[in-house]
Parts: structure tokens; C-alpha cells; sequence
């Protein structure tokens, strides 16, 4: 699969040149979609939003294209989608078989889902740092990154679905959780945390800690 992403125009209308231009486009035999089409499905879907009161409005359709140099059309997936800040519009080109809206959000959007997790492990857990001499040396220093990597997640997985951090990246976590100055008070039973009085994190602190407590080792 490839990704086609439209651009927003000054006036949040959206343009897809890219698939008319130079290219053939058909949908059931018909011919390509003119550009006073596309812009009557963007004011539509902008103006059902606002009917509806939605800060955001989705749709999907797909239609069969060639570019020039294909043998043969391949399936399109649209995304429309209207927000508060205009219209957006994005394609994928599939050879799969399934519902449109299930192949963007639950196969094309989670793989690029794992393309950031990757990318994170990579770059804010430093795992490509395998300059080591020996590969075992290099594989157990992998391992070490991959285990700080699990910890980080199951950090933001406690954190609440609606919390502003609750889809941060490791970076962000790292300063405003763990980054922070607190005193340590170690007992036989229990280790306490006292955090400073104006810590702005301090009430999502004691709530992640109890979630992780409770969850067990």
C-alpha cells in the first residue's frame, strides 16, 4: 500500500490534481470526478458537520485508477474528513479486499501506528546505539533498550484516555514524569515519594503509581 495525502488549500478546500492530472481515473466506468464535484462534496461535508455540531466529520468512498504507467487500475480509498480547521482528503492505492473504512483505520492507520513505535524505540530509546565490538555485547545493550522501551509504554498505557499525556511520546514523558526533583523516604515496607508542593503532574503521578502498583510486578 502507498499513501496519497491531498494538499488544504487557502480556504481549507482540498486538491487532488494528483489523481486527475497526467493520469486516468475511473469510477465504475465513469468519467473522473470534475473539480466543481469536489469542491460541491467539500462544502457538503463541511456544512454536515456544522449541522450536526461534530468537531469532526469522516466519510469514505473508493473508486479504480491507472496511473500511466500501470498495466492495469488498482482500488483507491478516500478519506474525507471535515474539521473545525477545513477539509481534508487522504488516498490509499490496495490490493486488499475488505470494507473501505476497515482497511484505513484498522490496517493502513495501525501500520503506521507501528512505523512511530519503531521510530521511538529507535530514536528516544537510543536503540541504535550498537557500536560494540562484539555482536553479543551489541545484542545484550539492544536488550537493555528494549526493556526501557516496554517500561515507557506501560507509562503511558496507565496514564487516563483523556489526559493530554496520554499520547505523548517518550521524550515528553520523560521531562514531565520522571525528570522531575522529589525526596525519597526508604522504609522496611513501603518506599514514599514526596513531591514538591507546586509539581504539576503531581495528582497524574500518584494515579499512575497506583495503577502499576496494582498491576503487580
Amino acid at each position: 500500500m502507498c499513501q496519497r495525502r491531498s494538499k488544504i488549500g487557502p480556504r481549507g478546500g482540498v486538491k487532488v490534481d494528483h489523481l486527475a492530472h497526467g493520469e486516468r481515473c475511473r469510477q465504475e466506468g465513469q468519467r473522473p470526478v470534475s473539480r466543481a464535484h469536489r469542491r460541491l462534496a467539500d462544502d457538503a461535508l463541511k456544512v454536515a458537520r456544522a449541522e450536526h455540531g461534530a468537531a469532526r466529520l469522516r466519510g469514505f468512498t473508493e473508486t479504480r485508477y491507472a496511473a500511466a504507467s500501470w498495466t492495469a487500475e488498482r482500488r483507491v480509498i478516500t478519506r474525507f474528513e471535515a474539521t473545525t480547521q477545513g477539509f481534508d482528503a487522504r488516498y490509499i492505492v490496495t490490493t486488499l479486499t475488505g470494507d473501505a473504512q476497515h482497511l484505513y483505520d484498522n490496517v493502513y492507520c495501525q501500520r503506521g501506528q507501528a512505523e512511530n513505535l519503531i521510530k521511538m524505540h529507535k530514536v528516544q530509546m537510543a536503540s541504535d546505539r550498537t557500536s560494540c565490538q562484539s555482536a553479543i555485547a551489541n545484542q545484550v545493550r539492544l536488550v537493555l533498550h528494549t526493556g526501557a522501551y516496554w517500561l515507557m509504554l506501560a507509562l503511558r498505557n496507565a496514564i487516563p484516555a483523556t489526559h493530554e499525556l496520554a499520547k505523548a511520546e517518550f521524550d515528553t514523558l520523560r521531562l514531565k514524569l520522571l525528570k522531575i526533583g522529589a525526596r525519597i523516604i526508604e522504609t522496611v515496607s513501603r518506599i514514599r515519594v514526596h513531591l514538591a508542593s507546586a509539581c504539576p503532574n503531581a495528582s497524574l503521578f500518584r494515579l499512575i503509581t497506583g495503577r502499576l502498583a496494582a498491576a503487580g510486578p
